[in-house]
Order: structure tokens, then C-alpha cells, then sequence
């Protein structure tokens, strides 16, 4: 009998790209075949993510295209995996009819035995959330071979209003530290030249006996050729020993992403962020005075409920405070079951969209002003793929997080260059090795 084939596509953080490669070692250890040929495949998978409504709105859209495949072949059998499964469990199946299975962030080992059942005609879901379950002991199949996520914990415990993390993705667990170290050691025998630390709230991570910083310089230890990043972190669990595990460990990237979301105090307390903008800016002093040269970016949220012309222009007042490399801007988008959802939407969609400009046109220039320091600085450089926009160029990044796109110049991917810069904007840095 022909092997099965899967094929999945994957929307949303980078926690989804690693479960992504968790759900593909499972179905091949089950014998299933893995395609990037949708037409070619038995089984297509959509790994997906609630955190924005046109997050949602985009998995509904591919969807209804990968219907086709079903005219085409009737036994197709179309699985929605990840956060939105959880959320919309009901309606992807009863109400709308466009999958034949659904299952949520921790309940991927029961994926070949439910698509076995629907190659029956069995629909199926399975969507319970867990309090143990971290895939331990699953080994990711990847298939690049520079960069590798790898996903330390699972779930939140901080329950911000707006966030809908806790209700589709569970309470928080962390895999031992050993495990994790160990993931590490097959990557570095594999030529792996960046690994990133993943979780919901990753520096709340503790196995019972080490805590974030623990793992952080273990994992750097392993081998100091291979760089070390860790993502998304909540401010409040960022320690001084975690700043100083990265400020004395070199392979630790100095970059930093430290969530804001709101520069009002009065705004974070309705999001219940759990510190003040003195506790930020106090935090963001001590990181800069630890770690020279460190890069920090940020979440921004506007027009969440309730937020005022004032509270607005404190956000776009912190911002020109901090001076962040670089940002993830967006407008409050309602979710169900967060607390933000009962608040109302009362900020108009003209007014979200003017600040959310605002917001990003002040950092873009901030972001521009930072970069062009650069130009006429020698940088160190891991090639990482082809640029975009040129089958001629490389892109790769910095320690600290900056894109940097050069001529090949005889470099391969994996090098690491140096390249002096020429030229700037507020995304990319431009030059040629050196």
C-alpha cells in the first residue's frame, strides 16, 4: 500500500512552527510520508492561531481554496491543528463542515489514530487542554539546518485580558531541563548555528529545580559557535540573574524582546500587565547598563478598550523614552472568553488605525535613527537564506537582531561574516563583506 502523504501549512508564532515539526515527527514515526505538494497530499494539515481575528479570518479564507482538493478527491482528509482548533472546535466542523478534524496544542499524539479514523468517514476532535503535557520526549523533525525553535515550556499563567494564550494553549509546564540540553547537543551534532528558546512566557519557565537562567546557560554552554536567542519573555519574570546570564555569556544574544503593549499605566492595569511604566523603564535602564549594545523590541497594542487620546500619547511618549530597534505594532483585536471581550470595543476602527499610524511612524523613525549609528561599522553576520529581493544577495542577522542583506560574495549559508555597512533604513541594514 502507498505510504499516506501530509501535507501542513503553519500561521501565527513561532511556538506554531515548532509544533509544527512536533506534529510532523509524530505522523512519520506512523508511517506517514510528508509532502510540500498540497495536490499531492492525503492529509492536509492547517496549524493555526487565535491571538488576532485576521489571523482567524485568513485560516477561514485557505480553507475554503483547499476545499478543491476535496472535489478533486473526495478522500482527502483536511485537519485544523493549534489554538484556533481549540477555540472553534464547534463551528469547524458542525456548523461550517470544513474539516474532518480538529485538535488543539495538546493533543497532537492522537493525530494519526484520528486520521485514521477519518479516512473511515469518521470525524474527530480532541481538544483537551493538559496540565503535563510538553512533548518531552518527541524529537522535532526540521528541516533547516542553521536555525532551530525549540519550545522549553507550554501555556501562560498570566491571564493579560486581552490574551486568549491561557484558554487555548492551557496553564503553564515546563519540560526538564535535560531534555531541552539534550535537544541541544543533536543540533549542535547536526550543524545547527542558532537556537531559539520558545515558550508563551518563556522566562517563567522552572522544572522544579532550575529556573530560565539555568537553562539559558546551559544551553549556551553546549557550544559556545552556536547563538542562543529565547522569545517571548513577560517583564515581569526578567531577572537579574537572567540579565546577567546574558551579559556574561558570549553565544547569548544580545537582543531582547520585552512586550510594553500599552505606555499608559492606566491601560496595563486594565490589561493586567502587572507592572507600571516606572517598573518598565526602570528594567530597560538596568538591561542598558548591563548589556552594551543590547537591542530591544516590543509589542504595542492600540486601541484597546477604553484607551484614551491620553493614554495614547503616553504609549507614543514611551516609545520615544525607550527608543526600541524594533517593534510589533497592531490594532486590539476582540477575543472570546478574555476579560478585555466584556469590556466592549469601544475604540473606533478610524481611531485605532489613525494611532496605530501614529505608533509606527514614530518607530520607524527611531528604528531609521538607531540603524544609521551603524553605517560605516564593521558587523558580524550569520548568512541565513537568500535575500528577497536579490538571487544575488544574502540576508542574514546580527548578534543583536538586526537584518542585514550583503552581495554573496563567496559566502554560504551558515558563514559568519563580516560585513561593513553602507547603508540603512529602519528594517534592513545594507553593506558588503569585509
Amino acid at each position: 500500500m502507498d505510504q499516506k502523504q501530509v501535507y501542513i501549512e503553519t500561521y501565527g508564532c513561532q511556538m506554531n512552527v515548532a509544533d509544527t515539526e512536533v506534529v510532523l515527527s509524530i505522523m512519520g514515526s506512523n508511517s506517514f510520508g510528508i509532502t510540500d505538494d498540497a495536490s499531492k497530499a492525503d492529509v492536509i494539515f492547517i496549524n493555526t492561531c487565535s491571538v488576532r481575528d485576521n489571523a482567524e479570518a485568513r485560516v477561514f479564507q485557505r480553507l475554503a481554496t483547499l476545499k478543491q482538493y476535496k472535489k478533486l478527491n473526495p478522500g482527502v482528509v483536511i485537519g485544523v491543528l493549534g489554538c484556533m482548533a481549540e477555540r472553534l472546535r464547534t463551528e469547524l466542523i458542525d456548523k461550517r463542515n470544513l474539516v474532518d478534524v480538529v485538535v488543539g496544542p495538546d493533543e497532537y499524539r492522537k493525530l494519526p489514530e484520528l486520521v485514521d479514523e477519518a479516512f473511515a468517514g469518521h470525524k474527530g476532535i480532541a481538544v483537551k487542554l493538559s496540565r503535563v503535557e510538553n512533548y518531552d520526549d518527541i524529537l522535532p523533525l526540521r528541516t533547516d539546518g542553521i536555525g532551530a525553535w525549540i519550545s522549553v515550556m507550554r501555556g501562560c499563567d498570566k491571564f493579560c485580558t486581552f490574551c486568549v494564550v491561557p484558554f487555548t494553549r492551557g496553564r503553564e509546564r515546563s519540560r526538564s531541563l535535560g531534555s531541552v540540553i539534550g535537544e541541544v547537543e543533536r543540533l549542535s551534532a547536526e550543524g545547527y548555528k542558532e537556537i531559539t528558546l520558545l515558550g508563551q512566557n518563556v522566562n517563567s519557565y522552572h522544572d522544579g529545580t532550575n529556573d530560565f537562567p539555568d537553562l539559558m546557560a546551559a544551553a549556551a554552554a553546549v557550544d559556545r559557535s552556536i547563538r542562543v536567542r529565547f522569545m517571548t519573555p513577560h517583564p515581569q519574570d526578567v531577572s537579574d540573574k537572567l540579565i546577567g546570564a546574558i551579559a556574561s555569556t558570549p553565544n547569548i544574544c544580545a537582543s531582547i524582546h520585552l512586550p510594553i503593549q500599552s505606555g499608559s499605566n492606566r491601560v496595563l492595569k486594565q490589561m493586567n500587565r502587572t507592572y507600571t511604566i516606572e517598573q518598565y523603564l526602570a528594567l530597560v535602564a538596568t538591561i542598558r547598563a548591563a548589556i552594551p549594545g543590547v537591542a530591544l523590541s516590543t509589542d504595542i497594542i492600540a486601541g484597546f478598550p477604553g484607551e484614551t487620546d491620553d493614554d495614547h500619547r503616553a504609549t507614543i511618549d514611551t516609545l520615544m523614552r525607550v527608543r526600541y530597534d524594533g517593534a510589533f505594532m497592531f490594532k486590539y483585536s476582540p477575543r472570546e472568553n478574555t476579560k478585555a471581550w466584556d469590556m466592549g470595543d469601544d475604540v473606533s476602527e478610524e481611531v485605532k488605525v489613525r494611532r496605530l499610524t501614529d505608533i509606527i511612524e514614530v518607530q520607524n523613525t527611531i528604528a531609521t535613527e538607531i540603524n544609521a549609528l551603524l553605517v560605516g561599522s564593521t558587523v558580524e553576520v550569520l548568512v541565513e537564506k537568500v535575500s528577497a529581493k536579490s538571487s544575488d544577495e544574502w540576508m542574514g542577522r546580527t548578534d543583536n537582531n538586526k537584518f542585514v542583506v550583503f552581495p554573496k560574495a563567496g559566502a554560504a549559508i551558515g558563514d559568519m561574516v563580516n560585513v561593513k555597512i553602507h547603508k540603512a533604513n529602519s528594517a534592513t541594514l545594507m553593506g558588503t563583506i569585509v
